[in-house]
């Protein structure tokens, strides 16, 4: 045999010899039926452990494209070409090869125990029913006009929602900008995809902070982007840190999120807000800001926004109504320079020509009536509350193990165990209590940490939750 398995690519071995045969079938070199060369001799031919062609069978196998039988050998499947001698794809192999790489095992984990009604959910980022204004869509929709457009609307968005946004973004935010500047997306998370996907390529060097939700992403290594991780301390991320990230590196752009940030719930000072617009304009790196947590401030207080001081247009301001409203709505925007907004209208059109009209309305009637004023304050009040419990109950069960900091806004708490545990066994214990949160690690490169999130479950709920995550850590140790 003349192929051999190329040992310095990053393929583990096995999976390369099973390619090399599957591809073998699918050309005609090993027919239907026939008889694979034994574990042994395969094993010799290529150079390579027994359990290597062992493993690689093992593999197609379990595709369906192999059979294996005691005594008889490996042979390919008699079914793999279907009664009308037709290939069956192996979709196995696509979704493996799929240049969209697939969410981290642990958040896929998260996600679908969060599916099950009796689990106190602690870690997924959106708020509880009671929250959502409820009673107001439903007065919203009960006097919905005829709509005598139900076509496609502006690719920008819709004009009357983004005209609505401007005033919004004017009035609690200090942002002064025009309709044309705005992009309506589905929710923050499509902001930052064609943002990715239009203004960076394959190769590009970008800064995150660390810990970041954006460091749990996998759109970043799906575009083949580097990422340098910036720390993040009490204040934010050192401006210091990015100037010299930036003389080894040349980053390309810097995605922060200055208020509340996810997960540590910290807010950037105004000096190094200030201090980076500064290195923005004299290094001429664009910055994301992102920002779906400022409306929560507890004490009411909004900070000054990036792009409220942004006078050279360096930044690009994403927001969302996901964090104060209702994540279901699936309404975000991007605000910044009207060539680039038409760059990214562009591309948001070959996707899905458009945001549809119905939430865009529905947005726009909440965002300009008197009830969003006070949907607000409820919002703070009641998030404060569950900060507050949560507090409590970290004080109460958890006080000689865990340090903390406590956040002025937003939705989560970012926690160091004091003494190191194994997240996976933690967080399986978690789950068989009945609990839900977030390893620290999803977040960036250190360990020890865990993210909890208050917005979702009640106080009550929230006690009860840390009380079971208390006994898991303990059952951990």
């Amino acid at each position: 045999m003349e192929w051999k398995p190329d040992r310095t690519a990053k393929k583990a071995v096995y999976k390369q010899i099973a390619d090399y045969i599957e591809n073998g079938i699918s050309t005609g070199l090993f027919s239907p039926e026939s008889v694979l060369p034994s574990e042994r001799l395969l094993a010799k031919e290529l150079g390579v452990n027994r359990s290597t062609i062992v493993a690689a069978y093992d593999e197609l196998q379990s595709l369906g494209i192999v059979e294996r039988r005691k005594g008889s050998g490996t042979r390919v499947s008699t079914d793999i070409w279907g009664i009308s001698h037709k290939r069956i794809p192996n979709w196995g192999r696509y979704m493996e090869d799929g240049s969209f790489l697939p969410n981290l095992p642990l958040v896929q984990r998260i996600r679908s125990e969060n599916q099950n009604q009796h689990v106190i959910n602690l870690s997924s980022g959106e708020l509880a029913p009671a929250l959502l204004p409820h009673k107001q869509f439903q007065s919203i929709m009960a006097d919905i006009p005829f709509l005598d457009h139900l076509g496609y609307d502006h690719p920008h968005g819709n004009e009357a929602l983004r005209e609505t946004i401007t005033k919004h973004v004017h009035q609690y935010k200090n942002i002064h900008v025009s309709a044309d500047s705005i992009l309506i997306t589905s929710g923050a998370q499509q902001a930052l995809h064609l943002i990715i996907q239009c203004l960076l390529k394959p190769g590009d060097t970008i800064a995150i902070e660390d810990p970041s939700y954006c460091y749990s992403l996998p759109v970043f290594q799906s575009a083949g982007l580097k990422t340098l991780l910036l720390p993040v301390d009490e204040d934010g991320v050192n401006p210091d840190d990015v100037i010299e990230f930036h003389k080894k590196h040349r980053i390309r752009m810097l995605f922060l999120n200055p208020d509340y940030q996810n997960p540590t719930g910290v807010k950037m000072s105004l000096v190094r807000r200030k201090r980076m617009l500064e290195i923005s304009s004299n290094l001429g790196i664009p910055i994301i800001e992102d920002d779906p947590y400022s409306l929560t401030s507890f004490n009411g207080e909004v900070s000054s926004m990036l792009k409220s001081m942004d006078e050279n247009g360096n930044v690009l301001y994403i927001s969302s109504l996901s964090k104060i409203i209702a994540s279901g709505l699936r309404i975000g925007w991007v605000i910044g320079p009207s060539n680039v907004i038409e760059r990214l209208a562009d591309a948001k059109q070959q996707v899905d020509f458009g945001h549809s009209i119905f939430p865009q309305w529905a947005a726009n009637e909440f965002l300009k009536s008197a009830s969003f004023n006070n949907h607000i304050h409820m919002i703070r009040k009641e998030l404060k509350e569950r900060r507050d419990a949560i507090v409590a109950s970290f004080d109460r069960f958890l006080k000689k193990d865990v340090d903390y900091f406590v956040p002025e806004g937003g939705i989560h708490v970012w926690c160091r165990l004091k003494q190191p545990v194994n997240e996976q066994q933690l967080l399986e214990e978690s789950m068989k209590r009945g609990v839900s949160f977030v390893p620290g690690s999803v977040f960036g490169s250190q360990k020890g940490y865990i993210r909890f999130t208050f917005g979702r479950e009640e106080t009550d709920v929230i006690n009860e939750g840390i009380a079971r995550f208390a006994a898991a850590l303990a059952a951990s140790r």
